[in-house]
């Protein structure tokens, strides 16, 4: 006897299933650096969770599905953005004199580390002084940005830890923000009650102005907002990372 396949209960399967081999996976290579290579590795995946300030535990497998209770701003409550297209990123971009490039895991799924570089050398040629700001646990995995923007021929000199970026964000022109969430909310130091509360930040909200880049204000992996989405000296670029770099380089060229 034939019965009929449910489409969207195999979509539904597949996508559970998928979930499950990549939890698999990220357990076993933590596993692997936290007791087969204790010597090696195993302190990256330790860095990792501490720089969160959560257990190891936490981070596999905590922060799937949808905002705590009392994160961010309560539910139903809409809060104004500023929002630019890549023509203003632009202007804002090409007259400063320091600029703070801040990657994550946008940055990542979009592929945009060439795009952004193409960014970064159009300002150069202009006299424009630019950084990039990385977070230890930007991305999936420690390291996951530096890999990125070592693939785009970013100068090492230029990838500056958490640590020596962030006394010199209020000297910073521009903080770019580029698919990077959790990682630049102020509510980590902000709000005592928030479940990121004490996780050391890139501190992109004492910069002059930040320009984010990401597709909409949906939450990072902590599944709560983002309390710099709603800065007064935010302005929100929502595009495709990788298509929104090209057209600020291409602006600023024209500038």
């Amino acid at each position: 006897m034939n019965h009929a396949t449910d489409p969207l209960a195999v979509l539904r399967a597949t996508r559970v299933l998928a979930l499950g081999a990549t939890l698999a996976l990220i357990a076993l290579g933590l596993a692997w650096e936290l007791w087969l290579a204790p010597t090696g590795s195993g302190t990256l995946a330790m860095e990792m969770a501490t720089a969160m300030n959560r257990s190891v535990g936490n981070v596999l497998f905590a922060g799937f599905g949808g905002a705590p209770s009392g994160a961010g701003a309560t539910a139903g409550e809409e809060r104004p953005v500023t929002s630019i297209g890549a023509q203003d990123a632009a202007i804002k971009l090409a007259y400063a004199d320091s600029v703070v490039i801040v990657p994550g895991y946008g940055l990542a799924v979009a592929q945009a580390q060439h795009a952004i570089k193409e960014v970064a050398d159009a300002l150069e040629k202009r006299g424009v002084t630019v950084n990039y700001a990385i977070h230890p646990v930007a991305g999936r995995m420690p390291g996951h940005m530096n890999v990125l923007l070592a693939e785009a021929d970013v100068p090492y000199e230029q990838l500056k830890e958490m640590e020596e970026i962030n006394p010199e964000m209020p000297r910073t022109d521009v903080a770019v923000i580029v698919g990077a969430n959790d990682v630049t909310n102020p509510a980590a130091k902000n709000d005592p009650n928030s479940p990121i509360a004490g996780m050391p930040i890139i501190e992109v909200d004492q910069a002059q102005q930040a320009i984010v880049i990401k597709r909409s204000l949906s939450p990072g992996f902590a599944g709560i907002d983002n309390d710099l989405f709603y800065e007064p000296n935010t302005s929100m670029l929502f595009a495709d990372a990788k298509q929104a770099a090209a057209d600020i380089a291409s602006e600023i060229q024209e500038l």
